[in-house]
């Protein structure tokens, strides 16, 4: 019994098994009901008294070594089964992710800006921490003057010569443009702006805007309108007629506000624009000379046009949504809804 015990441990430490198929071969032939060592539990019956403590210590000894072993071996074959097996559980079911969309204002943003540039208008950006010239002295705002009224203004720093502040509309870019780009300019600027406004379901301290400049040589107010009219017919549809209303801007004269013919009602008239039939876009002009001589234009040469509308209206206008707010407050449910929307 003694060199069977030897034999069968010897055995144990040059087992080699592959697969958990190999280490339960290896437990019941050492371990099971009629292995090896079960056997020899068996024969200890007939070993005389004397020696039973010294053989039944053995074969304990034995029998944990043999499932010491055998538990080594079954943790060896699932770690080389792990191995071998793909990184990712193939079995396991596919997790839907939800997949983002553009919001609303990017997408109207982005249709109006390729509908200029297919007219020939380049993209100008400027910095939405300005400073006072640019927003409104080269601009045609005199330091007392009362259209300064008209924007209400988040100074950064208040108190200085040129103090800094918020941009109150993207005109600080045509500024800068027209300080800077060789003649003829045709550009246009959108952006972010902000506005110290109480905020309510048609109005925003923050909001984007989209504004356009063309200055170079016998530009006339017939141009302006001609552009406008494109533009509202690639933005509304083939069949959208325009309005141009007289207004006052201080960096324009004359000024105009642009209404364009209802694409709910076709100009019935609705609760949509109130019964009117008609709907307002944007706020547009030839460029005062003082602003192209502010910027380094002889105004005595050259002439231009500027125009200028908020791209959340433009949106309302093509959704129909009714609360400004909507675009601000990140609601998923209210951005799915665009998740399908087509850019052009």
């Amino acid at each position: 019994m003694k060199e069977q015990i030897e034999q069968i441990l010897a055995e144990l430490g040059d087992l080699q098994t592959k697969t958990m198929k190999d280490v339960e071969d290896a437990r019941v032939r050492f371990l099971g009901k009629k292995g090896e060592i079960t056997k020899l539990f068996e024969e200890f019956r007939t070993v005389a008294p004397e020696m039973k403590k010294e053989f039944g210590k053995k074969l304990n000894e034995l029998k944990q070594q043999a499932a010491a072993r055998i538990e080594e071996l079954k943790a060896n074959a699932e770690q080389a089964a792990m191995d071998a097996a793909p990184k990712e559980d193939l079995t396991m079911p596919g997790e839907p992710y939800q997949l983002g969309s553009r919001h609303p204002v990017s997408i109207v943003r982005k249709e109006i800006v390729d509908i200029f540039r297919k007219f020939g208008y380049d993209v100008a950006e400027g910095p939405e921490i300005e400073d006072d010239y640019h927003v409104f002295e080269a601009l045609n705002f005199a330091p007392n003057h009362p259209a300064r009224d008209m924007q209400d203004t988040f100074f950064v720093s208040a108190g200085h010569p040129n103090p800094l502040l918020l941009r109150t509309h993207t005109s600080s870019v045509q500024v800068r443009t027209m300080e800077k780009q060789s003649l003829p300019i045709r550009v246009v600027c959108p952006g972010r702006v902000f506005r110290n406004e109480a905020i309510s379901a048609r109005a925003h301290c923050i909001f984007h805007q989209i504004e356009g400049l063309y200055v170079d040589e016998n530009v006339t107010f017939a141009d302006l309108k001609q552009a406008i009219l494109l533009f509202a017919r690639e933005m509304f549809g083939p069949e959208t007629k325009i309005r141009m209303r007289p207004s006052y801007f201080p960096f324009t004269e004359p000024s105009a506000e642009v209404d364009v013919s209802c694409n709910i009602c076709k100009g019935k008239g609705c609760n949509i624009c109130k019964g009117t039939g008609w709907l307002e876009i944007l706020g547009c002009g030839m460029v005062d000379p003082n602003v192209l001589e502010a910027s380094g234009i002889d105004s005595k040469k050259y002439s231009g046009f500027a125009f200028g509308m908020g791209v959340e209206r433009i949106a309302m206008l093509k959704w129909q949504v009714n609360d400004l707010r909507h675009y601000f407050e990140n609601d998923l449910r209210f951005l799915k809804e665009f998740s399908t929307c087509v850019e052009v």
